[in-house]
């Protein structure tokens, strides 16, 4: 059977050795999940647009990153575009309006309109009429490498703010070189959404509380307000009085 090697943290391979665990399985079944996910993406990008729903075929997508896919192929269409550019799945990404990768450019101080301005500069004109049935050369290795950036930052998901690091990253698409011009090279995006995601995760995990909190608060409302009507009624006798 071939070997892998796989390098570790040296305070991380100590706690693997104490414990135990079975490095080889483990490893194992986390590449295979990693390979079908690549794998399934990488068909979608090089294969035919007309050979099914693409989303479909992507389960790992969020409902959203699926949306900017569709978004993309119409703008392309719409455009007599040859082919589905980097250029359509950013400005796919944009027009979706609700993802998280519209919230880190804004955390990044760029605002959807300067990025579709930026986009339309570097954009070469490329309308021919015909109906794209693939993606580009760039767009696919785009795709691509939204799968990759989604596995290295151990999410079980592939969304929006995963596309935006793989736009920034490709280095031949007109959407890496927008967003490169305006400041959102790959390594800033790629903190940014880190930072974005683990803030998600504490807000998830206080939740509950937070729940709980509004339920109460729901509760005694009418008696504040019936506390407050009466305070109201005392003071305005108090002042007749005087």
């Amino acid at each position: 059977m071939p070997k892998i090697n796989v390098y570790l943290p040296d305070d991380l391979a100590e706690s693997v050795k104490d414990s135990g665990v079975p490095v080889s399985a483990i490893c194992q079944r986390a590449l295979e999940q990693a390979v079908r996910r690549v794998t399934a993406i990488r068909a979608v990008a090089l294969g035919d647009l007309d050979a099914g729903d693409l989303t479909a075929r992507l389960p790992n997508l969020t409902e959203r990153t699926r949306t900017v896919l569709r978004l993309a192929v119409k703008r392309a269409r719409e455009q007599g575009a040859p082919e589905v550019g980097t250029e359509h799945l950013l400005g796919g990404l944009l027009a979706e309006g609700g993802n998280l990768g519209l919230q880190v450019l804004q955390v990044l101080e760029i605002q959807p309109s300067q990025l579709t301005r930026e986009l339309e500069r570097v954009t070469p004109a490329s309308g021919t009429g015909e109906t794209p049935r693939r993606f580009s050369g760039p767009a696919a290795n785009a795709l691509e490498l939204t799968a990759t950036e989604a596995i290295g930052m151990q999410h079980n998901y592939v969304g929006c703010e995963h596309l935006l690091v793989a736009l920034a990253l490709e280095p031949d698409g007109a959407a890496g070189a927008a967003l490169r011009a305006l400041g959102a090279d790959a390594r800033a995006v790629r903190r940014t959404v880190s930072a974005a995601v683990a803030g998600y995760a504490h807000l998830r995990a206080q939740a509950a509380p937070a729940g709980l909190s509004a339920a109460v608060r729901k509760e005694i409302e009418p008696l504040i307000r019936r506390i407050e009507r009466l305070e109201s009624s005392v003071s305005g006798s108090a002042e007749e009085k005087t």
